[in-house]
């Protein structure tokens, strides 16, 4: 034992040597950025004498520490940019600093279109606010950039999904919308973002004006709410850019289709205060199915504003204008799909469902100093949609005849929402003595305004019933259809509207370099109003994760998060129902193989919904109840439980991959209204996805790349889920095919121009997407599609 006068002289020893070490040692520190300002990650910066390197942060900044005094050389090097070197001088105990800019030529920003040097652990999404790195977040991330989408000429955002492993179609009603789903969970318009605020996906986003796709699976309810179980997805657009540039394509295809799009950016007026962006396109085309078309009209300008050294602004428009035939698919016949071809279109020919959706955002990102920020956001979205056309086949007790016979009724609707959000967030970084904190503080207010019209049809010849006219699905010309448009009479509008606000905070601790610690919670208040009754809810929505790095390659995690759902249902005294609770469980390993070049992650969850509303029994309903139609209770539980793997790689000698794998299974594990056990609609148990792409560097063969695109989709159920106690119950499953598609690509760069080709679905698979029993749409035959452009 040392006694405390040589303890404290012992101490004063060592101190005294630290400090003369670090006398004798300066630092190096910096920040890389592009020749548009723009920050620089993951640049690779090195001391040429003594070989010591580095990468550049998210933020473009790097540092050396405990550098000996003397004169060194530092150097930068990154794909698609010219090497640089500096020389610099480091003094002892002080900071020297050191900035580069980097430089590119023509030739070399053709390499970095094509190349992304990020793994997927080094990918941070927008979408999780707080800027947490993936190896750092106990939840698991996918980033799908432009690299992927240009290499892959992606058209819709189901070819952009086909990356990413347990995300998939649950549906594609109408022909009109995809329906995109999530370790078995629906994506809907709560879960579904565009740069960050929520975006109404009843309409097929537009690709051309993407950026990239972020997704965060499992809980976001601390981050926004009440937003369903599984994750959300982020759509991110182009941005303003103070380089000059553009580019000019045109894809054309089978079916004859067309889409010219345009993309230019640059200063305003040369300045170095504003940027603009400036993209669109325009889509017509046919389709495989008979009498099918479409066409649409984007528009997304934007424009960012330095405001001063810390603070800056964008501004974002985003217009579409989607037309298209309201298309409910081949239809099936006692809960079987019915053996008609492919292609036979069974609605009217007049069918339509035409939307616009448009929406302006503004972000003001105010940099407090080096650790601490403030962001902001204002945004509206309008959304009108109005759909007419024949009925689904077999809704509304309309059902196809085992023969094929279908009386066909008429349907019209119409929507007009409004939606506003303000968000404001407080991010930074500080530590408490040893213990470093990674903060956001933040608070959000939106509100919805939605209108729906509904319109009946009473035919007079038809004693006033919904009859338009009769036709048999297996021969068309049977009978003679109608192709007149009647008149149909404004039945009902009915307004409900939605407001919400929350507050939330949440930090990420490190108690040691390798050990953290995620914790937050969220207040969410809420009013709404459904048939006229007014509703106000209140919840928590509490989230904590651990996070244990053995290795700087390698990262384990796990941890907890509960989320709610709004109900609209009314109970048997006409209350309207409580929100539905949901506990989600997740954990995983996050790995960084090979040096950095190959990104490996597994996760394994459980999301355990135990007060599901549900239907209460004709039998159960009180003889005094207030509420004897349909009412609703929470006395139901789903349960969903899976694992998932993603792989990613860098760039290797021109070859990189993509791979994934996930096994989901959810199930009613309590109901008193459907079998327990059984399996929930629309969700495949197993999906698997796999892509691989090669740019050649023999000289004959240079700037010539080809690639390969593979998704599978394992079975899964539609129709009506059976009942347990209902008599004479006639609700059955419908068993849909598995199916695997294979997409192939080529591409040649030559100077400014491109030439892409593609073929998908080689192979020609036959499978469907089924809204329950009524909206049976067939997936895309193999086709075709070509597209050249033009850069500058």
């Amino acid at each position: 034992m040392i006694a405390p006068l040589q303890k404290n002289l012992f101490t004063l020893i060592l101190t005294l040597l630290s400090l003369s070490a670090f006398a004798q040692t300066g630092t190096i520190k910096g920040v890389v950025r592009t020749s548009d300002g723009q920050p620089a990650p993951f640049v690779n910066v090195a001391l040429k004498e003594i070989n010591k390197g580095t990468t550049t942060s998210e933020d473009g900044s790097f540092t050396f520490k405990n550098v000996k005094a003397g004169s060194y050389t530092l150097i930068t090097t990154f794909v698609g940019f010219q090497p640089q070197e500096k020389q610099v001088t480091v003094t002892s105990g002080e900071v020297t600093n050191s900035d580069f800019t980097l430089s590119e030529s023509s030739e070399q920003l053709e390499e970095i279109v094509v190349s992304d040097t990020r793994t997927l652990n080094e990918k941070t999404v927008d979408i999780g606010k707080s800027g947490i790195k993936p190896m750092d977040l106990p939840q698991s991330t996918i980033v799908i950039d432009k690299t992927i989408l240009d290499n892959q000429q992606v058209g819709r955002i189901s070819d952009v999904l086909a990356n990413a492993s347990g995300i998939y179609l649950m549906g594609t009603t109408g022909g009109v919308q995809e329906e995109i789903a999530g370790r078995g969970f629906s994506y809907g318009s709560s879960n579904t973002f565009k740069n960050g605020v929520r975006y109404n996906n009843a309409v097929m986003p537009e690709v051309t004006g993407l950026e990239r796709v972020e997704i965060l699976k499992g809980s976001a309810a601390i981050l926004y709410g009440n937003v369903t179980a599984g994750g959300v997805l982020n759509l991110v657009t182009k941005k303003p850019k103070f380089q000059n540039g553009g580019e000019l394509s045109f894809r054309t295809g089978s079916y004859d289709f067309y889409k010219p799009s345009f993309d230019v950016y640059g200063a305003l007026n040369n300045s170095n205060k504003v940027a603009y962006r400036l993209n669109s396109s325009y889509e017509n085309s046919r389709s495989f199915r008979d009498n099918v078309k479409a066409e649409r009209i984007y528009f997304n300008p934007s424009f960012l504003i330095k405001a001063g050294k810390k603070t800056e602004i964008l501004v974002e428009g985003d217009y579409l204008n989607d037309k298209r035939t309201l298309d409910y698919g081949t239809g099936s016949v006692n809960y079987v799909v019915a053996d008609i071809p492919r292609s036979r279109f069974l609605g009217a020919s007049w069918s339509y469902y035409n939307t616009i959706q448009k929406s302006a955002t503004i972000t003001v990102t105010h940099a407090l100093n080096d650790s601490w920020a403030l962001n902001g956001i204002v945004s509206y979205q309008g959304y009108n949609n109005d759909l007419f056309g024949t009925t689904r086949p077999n809704a509304s007790s309309q059902l196809v005849a085992t023969d094929g016979t279908w009386v066909r009724g008429l349907q019209r609707s119409g929507t007009d929402q409004d939606y506003y959000i303000g968000q404001v967030n407080l991010t930074g970084k500080f530590s408490t003595g040893s213990v470093k904190h990674q903060v956001l503080i933040g608070a959000d207010q939106d509100k919805y305004d939605n209108t729906a019209q509904a319109y009946t049809y009473a035919n007079p010849i038809a004693s006033n019933k919904n009859v338009y006219d009769t036709i048999n699905i297996y021969d068309l010309s049977k009978y003679q259809q109608r192709t007149d448009i009647p008149a149909l009479t404004l039945s009902s509008t009915t307004k409900n509207p939605l407001n919400r606000t929350g507050v939330y905070v949440q930090d990420l601790v490190s108690i040691l370099e390798n050990l953290k610690f995620l914790a937050g919670v969220r207040y969410s208040y809420m009013e709404s109003e459904t048939a006229n009754v007014k509703s106000y809810d209140d919840a928590f929505s509490p989230r904590l994760g651990v996070v244990y790095q053995p290795t700087k390659d390698m990262s384990v995690f796990a941890s907890y998060a509960n989320s709610f759902t709004l109900n609209t249902g009314l109970d048997i005294n006409n209350n309207r129902l409580a929100p539905s609770f949901i506990d989600q469980y997740e954990v995983g390993v996050k790995n960084e193989l090979f040096k950095g070049l190959v990104s490996a992650n597994v996760t394994a969850y459980k999301i355990v919904n135990s007060n599901l509303a549900q239907s209460v029994l004709v039998q159960d309903i009180p003889a005094d109840a207030v509420n004897k139609t349909n009412p609703q209770e929470l006395a139901g539980e789903v349960t969903s439980k899976g694992i998932e793997l993603d792989i990613m790689s860098r760039p290797i000698n021109g070859i990189s991959f993509i791979a994934g794998y996930s096994y989901n299974d959810t199930r009613y594990t309590k109901s008193s209204q459907y079998i327990d056990n059984s399996r929930l609609r629309y969700n495949p148990q197993h999906t698997a996805n796999a892509s691989i792409f090669y740019t050649f560097t023999n000289p004959l063969l240079k700037n010539f790349n080809v690639g390969f695109t593979s998704f599978y989709v394992g079975n899964r159920v539609a129709g009506r889920s059976t009942r347990t106690t209902v008599t004479n119950d006639t609700y059955k499953l419908m068993t849909l095919p598995d199916y695997f598609l294979f997409d192939f690509s080529a591409g040649y760069n030559w100077n400014n121009v491109s030439l892409r080709a593609k073929v998908s679905n080689l192979f020609n698979q036959l499978s469907y997407n089924v809204h329950d029993d009524n909206s049976v749409n067939p997936i895309a035959p193999r086709m075709f599609s070509a597209t050249v452009s033009y850069k500058w």
